[in-house]
């Protein structure tokens, strides 16, 4: 489990505990005791295993206006290979777009220097980090220092970094400006055969927003000071052929990349409002919706008031395969 760490004494005990377990770099007693005493005030995760036994540990800090620095990072030896380093920074990650930071860079030893550095810039490099420049001076001539950043504004990072968020919102409007952005987002999505079976309502008048979420229950997304409720219409392209879902679904995604992209957050509830006791048709009365349309879903906009980092997924060669099984 990942876990965001409050106290400073608790961040002190673990790092101590993962920095006196990592290679020789760290066994210099200076550069360890620095980095112990430094991530005390940083923002910090932990690894915590089900027996509460720390496996790895990760902390950043403020660089710049827009900057956060990977400051260290430490993961046990037999916890590698388990994606614990990959949870940690998507943690890390989640954390510095919820803030509005737009870059996260990170400083190591020049690639082929060291064997055990080159390996951890690969690692740096899987997770989406770019070559930025070497210092030669940073830290002296025989190990000059290479820069890696990630941009957390480009569409990659955003389609990596969006994930569903169930908690609370912060109670501040949405400027209808970025409301129209994230519903232009949604309407320009592929459509099969340019049908357009897709419409939205976009709600942020607060009377009508108290009379939708009152037709939620259980209750879902709540705080949230605005909702879209995306509609669809059964247009047949061809022969008996309708694209219908795929063109919803296309728009869906688009409108949470661009929810992420503007510093906010959502999540794809449809499941629950077109169960079985039909709550989409109690919304689409409430919205004088026209019958030929069908309520499908409601993306609850707004700022996270919790914390929130995204879940553990299978890795990269479990799901991807190239030219056959």
């Amino acid at each position: 489990m990942i876990r965001w760490i409050e106290a400073a004494d608790e961040k002190s005990r673990i790092s101590r505990e993962i920095l006196e377990a990592l290679p020789e770099w760290f066994e210099v007693e200076e550069s360890r005791e620095r980095y112990i005493a430094e991530s005390a005030g940083w923002p910090f995760w932990a690894y915590v295993d089900e027996k509460g036994r720390s496996g790895g540990f990760l902390c950043l800090k403020e660089t710049g206006k827009e900057t956060m620095e990977l400051a260290v990072m430490g993961v046990r030896k037999e916890c590698h290979r388990r994606g614990i380093g990959r949870r940690l920074f998507a943690a890390a990650k989640d954390y510095a777009v919820q803030k509005g930071y737009a870059f996260i860079q990170v400083k190591t030893v020049r690639a082929g220097v060291y064997a055990d550095y080159d390996i951890t810039n690969d690692f740096y490099k899987s997770l989406g980090f770019k070559e930025l420049e070497v210092l030669p001076d940073y830290w002296d001539e025989a190990n000059p220092c290479q820069i890696y950043v990630m941009s957390l504004k480009s569409a990659v990072n955003t389609i990596a970094t969006r994930h569903s968020y169930r908690g609370a919102f912060l109670q501040e409007a949405v400027p209808e400006e970025d409301l129209i952005t994230i519903a232009r987002a949604g309407i320009d999505a592929p459509s099969g055969c340019n049908l357009q079976t897709t419409d939205l309502i976009v709600v942020n008048d607060p009377e009508v927003l108290a009379q939708v979420k009152t037709q939620i229950d259980p209750p879902v997304a709540a705080t949230a000071p605005a909702m879209i409720v995306v509609l669809t219409r059964r247009i047949n392209a061809y022969r008996d052929k309708c694209f219908a879902i795929q063109d919803y679904s296309a728009a869906i995604e688009n409108m949470l990349l661009a929810i992420v992209e503007l510093g906010y957050q959502s999540c794809w509830y449809e499941g629950h409002i077109t169960d079985d006791d039909r709550i989409c048709d109690k919304i689409a009365a409430v919205l004088n919706v026209p019958e030929e349309y069908d309520v499908v879903c409601v993306l609850p906009v707004g700022k996270a008031a919790e914390d929130y980092h995204a879940p553990s997924k299978k890795s990269f060669s479990e799901r991807v395969r190239f030219n056959r099984w």
